[in-house]
């Protein structure tokens, strides 16, 4: 865009990536950049809101900092300052962005009243809060509370594995309580721009104020420990048949990180090719989602790799089939009938009739 056309409107939002460092620290750098680029051109008693999730005090230091350097003006003062997490559904056709409560919280009251009158002409019901920083923090609230709940049901998954218990009947007999139980669902890692990244903001912060989180790393360590899991369940499936991981014939079923949804950041997929791959099998993806590996940060050795085609000869021609995302649109029973050995970490295969031993649950 042009940064000079700011100077024009009444309010910017700000939307921009907010990914982790290789050490796993936030970075910001997108958010202080765009700041630093429309601070020049922005009207007196205009609105900023910022959208990216965060750690609590980036608007109201970091990001106001750079505004009021570079604008010459002063926040609550001169100009608006606000933060209003974005809440969305991916891929779900009856969620509407209007009917979403939305969460806003201002610099001071007047940027608070600022940010509500824009945000409702749009949005049905708002949910003001007193700063910029609890607003940031019901945002990483959210997006942890996924976190740790994914990663208790995915440690009971391999618990109750070794034990010959199904979570997924166990997870469909507890969801019957009519209250004080909500169902989350193993699978093999955390995706998305979110779950995988925000709560490590939350980490990164509170060792500024001496506190350690370890709830929050300890369902990260779990979460991020599942790609391996999957792959020993796969070379466990691929003994039976007396063949080893290396050499063989492997198709992933899914890139994307949730079902029905093109969006394929911080996939678990990506991770599962890579460690398959180092073990030396040959592989391949379906989904009809994404039919070209686009350029990623840090799996670009894997970008312009096309899905193969869906047909019966595609399909027998591998060793095995890995299930990591769940598309609606994918026949199922038709891949019961073509595989040779399915690893589902979905339990997508749930209704398709499958004989005994050709799926293996991971």
């Amino acid at each position: 865009m042009e940064f000079s056309q700011i100077k024009e409107v009444e309010a910017v939002i700000i939307c921009v990536p907010t990914p982790l460092t290789k050490n796993r620290e936030p970075d910001i750098s997108f958010v202080i950049k765009t700041g630093e680029m429309m601070a020049p051109y922005l009207a007196k008693g205009a609105l900023v809101v910022l959208e990216s999730t965060t750690y609590p005090g980036t608007t109201d230091e970091d990001l106001r900092v750079v505004l009021e350097e570079g604008s010459g003006m002063k926040a609550g003062l001169d100009f608006h300052l606000a933060f209003s997490p974005e809440r969305e559904d991916p891929g779900n056709r009856e969620s509407k962005v209007k009917s979403i409560p939305k969460v806003v919280g201002g610099y001071t009251q007047a940027c608070l009243q600022k940010a509500m009158s824009v945000y409702g002409q749009a949005i049905d019901e708002l949910v003001p809060v007193s700063s910029c920083r609890v607003a940031e923090a019901t945002k990483l609230l959210e997006n942890i509370f996924r976190s740790v709940n994914i990663a208790l049901v995915n440690e009971l998954k391999i618990v109750y594995g070794a034990m010959g218990i199904d979570i997924w009947e166990v997870i469909e007999a507890a969801k019957t309580k009519p209250f004080g139980f909500m169902p989350f669902y193993p699978g093999p890692g955390l995706g998305g721009h979110c779950i995988p990244i925000d709560p490590f903001y939350l980490t990164w912060k509170a060792r500024e104020s001496g506190k350690h989180t370890r709830f929050i790393e300890l369902a990260g360590e779990i979460n991020t420990a599942m790609p391996e899991y999957v792959v020993r369940r796969v070379a466990d499936a691929l003994n039976t048949r007396n063949k080893a991981v290396k050499g063989s014939r492997v198709l992933i079923l899914g890139l994307a990180y949730k079902p029905n949804v093109d969006d394929e950041r911080e996939s678990p997929s990506y991770i599962l090719m890579d460690l398959l791959s180092e073990r030396g099998a040959e592989l391949e993806y379906y989904d009809p989602y994404l039919p070209v590996i686009k350029p990623t940060r840090e799996h670009s050795h894997w970008a312009g790799k096309k899905s193969v085609e869906w047909d019966r000869a595609t399909i027998e021609s591998f060793d095995l089939v890995l299930i990591a995302t769940n598309h609606s649109c994918v026949n199922y029973k038709e891949l019961a009938d073509w595989a040779h050995c399915i690893v589902d970490t979905r339990n997508a295969m749930s209704a398709a009739r499958v004989p005994p031993g050709k799926v293996w649950k991971a």
